[in-house]
């Protein structure tokens, strides 16, 4: 599952980033976010979902939430 697919306000634990662009894979290690990390999804808007992250919160579009394994 993605983190598309995640419901709002459970804290999920990341499995895995699904991806072969190093840029993204590095910028989503920039933020805190990789495997064995949690993560809790604040809401889902239309192309954007607004995530928790180690008490921080980003807005990421869909394309970078998909790439999100939980």
């Amino acid at each position: 599952m993605n983190l598309r697919q995640a419901q709002e306000g459970i804290e999920y634990i990341i499995r895995g980033i699904e991806t072969d662009d190093e840029e993204l894979n590095a910028f989503l290690f920039s933020l805190g976010c990789y495997s064995g990390e949690t993560i809790t999804v604040i809401a889902h808007k239309r192309k954007i979902s607004i995530i928790s992250i180690k008490a921080a919160r980003y807005s990421i579009d869909s394309q970078l939430a998909e790439a999100i394994l939980i």
